[in-house]
């Protein structure tokens, strides 16, 4: 990385970082509502695409659509 790349993230929004990979990436993550386990997955804007009942469902999810599934923690 060269320092014209370096000054120009730093310049970077947050609505900047949140459209890196907005077309490529989904994040998937687990949660727990009324009582109901569920893994949400996510486009990098942070939007809700979905909630499947098991992991390797999202994930088989995200790639059926062309995504890169992301664990979050």
């Amino acid at each position: 990385m060269n320092d014209g790349q370096v000054t120009r993230i730093k310049t970077f929004s947050p609505q900047d970082f949140a459209a890196l990979g907005l077309h490529h990436v989904a994040y998937v993550r687990h949660g727990l509502r009324n009582g109901q386990a569920y893994w949400a997955v996510h486009a990098a804007d942070g939007t809700e695409m979905g909630r499947m009942i098991d992991r390797e469902l999202a994930f088989a999810a995200c790639r059926q659509n062309d995504l890169e599934p992301l664990s979050v923690h």
